[in-house]
Order: C-alpha cells, then sequence, then structure tokens
C-alpha cells in the first residue's frame, strides 16, 4: 500500500508539472498580450511604451526564465501580481475559493440527494408510470442547457415574486449564504442529478439481475434491505466516480453559471483573465483546478477500496 501511495503521488507530480507546461506554452502561443490588449483598447500602438511595460512585466525574458521565475514563486508561495490590478495574484484568487466551493458544494449535496435515491426508485420500478416519470426528467435534465435554466428561473422569479437572485452582495450568516446560494445551486444540481440518477438507475439493474440479489430475497430479506445493503452497495461505484468527475467539475467549470448569476467565482475570474493575457492570474488559477481534480480521483480511488473489499492496493 506504502509503494502504491508513492507511485500515485509521483504521478500526481508528474501530471501537474505537464498541466503547468502546457498552460504555460498554450498562454504565450495565444496572439497577443497585455500590453497588446492594452493597447488595442486605446486604438493606438506606442513601440515604446509597449516595450517598457513588457520589460516591466518581464514578457521580454525568454520563455524558459519566464517559465522558471513562475514556477519557483508557485513553489514558494508567491504567485506574483495581476497584470490588471497590480494587486498580489493570491490575493485576487483566494476570495473567490470560498464562493465557487458553496455553489459547488452545494450543487453536488442536491445533485446527489436527487439522483441517487430516484436512480433507485427508478430501477426498482422499472417499467412503471413512476419509472417513465424519473426517466423523462433525467433526459430534460441531461438536454436542458444550464444558462437557458437558468435565464428561464431568473425570469420565473422576476415574474411571479418580483425579485432577481442575483449574487449582489456578500452573504451574512449561514441562512443568508443558504438563500443566495440556493437558487444557481439547483439550477446546476438539475443536471447533475440527471447524471447521477441515470448512471445509479443502469447500474442498479445489473445488479439486481445477479444471483446473489435472488438468493437474498429467497432468504426472506426485505426489499429494503436488497436494493439499499445489497444491490446500491454494489452498484455504487460507477456512481461514486461520476461524483468525483462532477465534483471537480463544478470547482473549476460553472463559467455560465456564474455569468447568470452574477457570482464572483474562479471560472468567471478566469475567463475574464484569459481575455485580459493576466499570465499570473490564469497560470494559478489553471493550476489550483488541476490539483483540485488530481486529489478528488486520489480519493476516488481511495474510495473504491473502502467501499467493495474486493480492490486491493498492493505494493
Amino acid at each position: 500500500m506504502g509503494a502504491y501511495l508513492l507511485r500515485r503521488f509521483g504521478l500526481m507530480l508528474l501530471t501537474l508539472f505537464g498541466i503547468s507546461i502546457i498552460i504555460f506554452v498554450m498562454l504565450r502561443v495565444a496572439p497577443g498580450n497585455i500590453a497588446d490588449v492594452l493597447f488595442d483598447a486605446a486604438g493606438y500602438v506606442d513601440p515604446a511604451a509597449k516595450m517598457r511595460i513588457e520589460r516591466d512585466l518581464g514578457l521580454d525574458q525568454p520563455l524558459a526564465v519566464q517559465y522558471a521565475t513562475w514556477i519557483s514563486g508557485l513553489l514558494r508561495g508567491d504567485l506574483g501580481y495581476s497584470y490588471v490590478t497590480d494587486r498580489p495574484a493570491l490575493a485576487e484568487i483566494l476570495p473567490r475559493i470560498p464562493v465557487t466551493a458553496r455553489l459547488a458544494g452545494l450543487s453536488l449535496l442536491l445533485a446527489v440527494l436527487l439522483g441517487v435515491p430516484l436512480g433507485v426508485v427508478s430501477a426498482v420500478r422499472q417499467d412503471t408510470a413512476l419509472d417513465y416519470v424519473v426517466r423523462v426528467v433525467g433526459l430534460s435534465g441531461l438536454s436542458i442547457l444550464a444558462f437557458w435554466l437558468g435565464l428561464l428561473v431568473l425570469m420565473a422569479f422576476v415574474a411571479w415574486f418580483h425579485t432577481i437572485p442575483i449574487y449582489s452582495a456578500i452573504p451574512q450568516g449561514f441562512w443568508g449564504a443558504l438563500t443566495m446560494y440556493m437558487v444557481p445551486s439547483a439550477v446546476v444540481g438539475f443536471g447533475s442529478a440527471a447524471l447521477i440518477m441515470r448512471l445509479t438507475r443502469s447500474s442498479m439493474l445489473e445488479v439486481l439481475r445477479q444471483d446473489y440479489i435472488r438468493t437474498a430475497r429467497a432468504k426472506g430479506a426485505s426489499e429494503s434491505v436488497v436494493n439499499f445493503r445489497h444491490a446500491l452497495k454494489n452498484a455504487i461505484l460507477p456512481v461514486i466516480t461520476i461524483i468525483g468527475l462532477q465534483a471537480a467539475f463544478l470547482m473549476g467549470g460553472l463559467v455560465v453559471t456564474e455569468t447568470v448569476f452574477n457570482i464572483p467565482g474562479v471560472a468567471r475570474f478566469l475567463v475574464d483573465a484569459v481575455r485580459w493575457r493576466d499570465y499570473p492570474i490564469v497560470q494559478n488559477l489553471v493550476m489550483y483546478v488541476a490539483v483540485v481534480v488530481v486529489t478528488i480521483n486520489f480519493i476516488v480511488d481511495m474510495l473504491y477500496a473502502v467501499l467493495d473489499p474486493r480492490i486491493k492496493y498492493v505494493d
């Protein structure tokens, strides 16, 4: 087990190293930098001023030197300064992480609480009216685009409640935060719940046909024991994988939702930074998302061994 953990940790570091090179190169390959963006916005180009800006920001250095400077600073906890605000990148990023984390956490919680039970019920009541209703709802969740659903929800709130549920101020207290995040979380969680529900249903249907399920019923086990203790326990592994992937996506992929509901989160900030070619912000945000993704994948792998004793990670 110890050797496996060391190998996995080494693979995680290698993955992060590769991602750092890719994002660094892609940003430099993209046409233009912060100086070009500024002069394009102004409508004229002063070559001397442009060269001075590039020199002040270190953009005139060789790419290898720029990369080494960024990585060495990253390892020391020095993320550099934003090209746009001239504030430390860490001070710009840190306040936005809890915002996205609350939105993602609540969305995932709603998705799991809805998706798993509905998937189990749909599988147990296969080909009944309830099954058809759940499947239609699940297909709708996969088909409806998040931004379109978000706009519909905003218009419905304006028409029915004469208010608009967008992020307008920092919420105070638990109930204030819950109220602020509930509507966008429900919009995001609807699609995730549909995916979890459909996978739970298909996995449950496969497990319910196994011989040990018939044996459990023949021994007189109740339907709840058969469905949740025996069937769901063995059907949950692929669902855990999807939940992990959804958690990773929600921590960095909610650009549309954060824009529609005016939420100052990580994904929206990343898009703005890319538009302004704010290299320190983009590079560090992408690395943050990469760390979250590889960490969640590692946790999911460890959960496999906990949930299924047949899985062993040996040296």
